[in-house]
């Protein structure tokens, strides 16, 4: 019988960008028994309404993805929210899952985690050697508290956690809104609205000089699936395809997708956030067989024609 096919899981965020495509990866693998706290019902900041949400579900498998998250903008503007929202949510949902001895929690970090000026390529044992770039160190490190509690409670309770460091995501249904959105997303949405209004440049912020890892929602799905299934250990693993590229290509390279000829100018008064950002993917090779299957062109050819149906629609 499939892994998942016999499994009840709940999955915080299934609702989200990247949750949905992880929820209709687990049905592809016949998992019947699903169940989405959505936040309508079920605010997970709340310690009464992770309770309910796990009597409501009884999971035995709980994969937490939900989370307060932006770009530098939104990071910057709200770092008190970041932070205690994202550790409330993620801190308590793991104690309960101990309490009522579910058989694994998965845990979601973020890349921005790592420290500001760590070795190329990150390597998750480097993780502890310096603090977050500060425009996204409050939502970095309510993260990263998820990975000293995992440790804690397997050595303590042996309790059955992991925790995942997945690199920048993007891919279609990504969060469009310019307050809150991240950068891939931002560039596209400003490209098309210049060819819209017939503007002849496009503002960004920075110097261009900046470098990010970019990993497909699908990607980033099958990962998470891969480790649910075979990983049993609290040691950090990196998700991501081992590779990087500049802001300015990047920008051109969306500039190129979407038909945009017009000029871009950079205003570098506003921060370009980490200087660099590339993650060891070895681990998760060598851990669970994971590996990215979708080239960034080809991502982003895709994120951009879905936004383009919805914007007609």
């Amino acid at each position: 019988m499939p892994f998942f096919a016999d499994k009840r899981v709940m999955v915080t965020g299934g609702a989200g960008f990247l949750g949905c495509g992880l929820v209709g990866k687990l049905r592809e693998r016949g998992c019947r028994d699903i169940f989405i706290p959505r936040s309508a019902q079920y605010d997970l900041v709340r310690m009464e309404d992770v309770e309910r949400a796990y009597q409501d579900a009884d999971p035995q498998i709980v994969i937490h993805l939900a989370a307060v998250c932006g770009g530098i903008q939104d990071n910057s503007k709200r770092p008190g929210v970041h932070f205690y929202n994202n550790l409330m949510m993620g801190v308590q949902a793991m104690e309960v899952g101990r309490r009522r001895g579910i058989e694994k929690f998965v845990a979601m970090g973020t890349v921005c985690s790592y420290p500001k000026f760590a070795p190329i390529p990150f390597d998750e044992d480097d993780l502890w050697d310096g603090y977050p770039e500060e425009t996204n160190a409050a939502y970095g490190l309510s993260k990263k508290m998820y990975l000293v509690q995992s440790q804690a409670y397997r050595q303590q309770y042996g309790f059955n956690s992991i925790f995942l460091l997945p690199a920048n995501l993007y891919g279609p249904g990504d969060n469009f809104n310019p307050d809150t959105s991240h950068v891939i997303p931002a560039l596209i949405k400003k490209c098309l609205e210049a060819m819209d209004t017939g503007a002849g440049h496009i503002e960004v912020w920075g110097t261009g000089k900046a470098t990010r890892e970019f990993l497909y929602v699908d990607d980033a799905a099958e990962g998470i699936l891969l480790a649910t299934e075979f990983y049993n250990k609290s040691d950090p693993v990196n998700l991501g395809c081992d590779y990087e590229i500049s802001i300015k290509d990047l920008v051109e390279l969306i500039a190129k997708l979407t038909g945009f000829q017009g000029e871009i100018r950079w205003d570098p008064s506003k921060p370009d956030g980490q200087p660099r950002r590339r993650v060891s993917a070895k681990r998760a090779k060598a851990e669970f067989g994971f590996a990215c299957t979708t080239q960034l062109e080809d991502g982003l050819r895709k994120t951009i024609d879905q936004y383009r149906k919805t914007r007609m629609a």
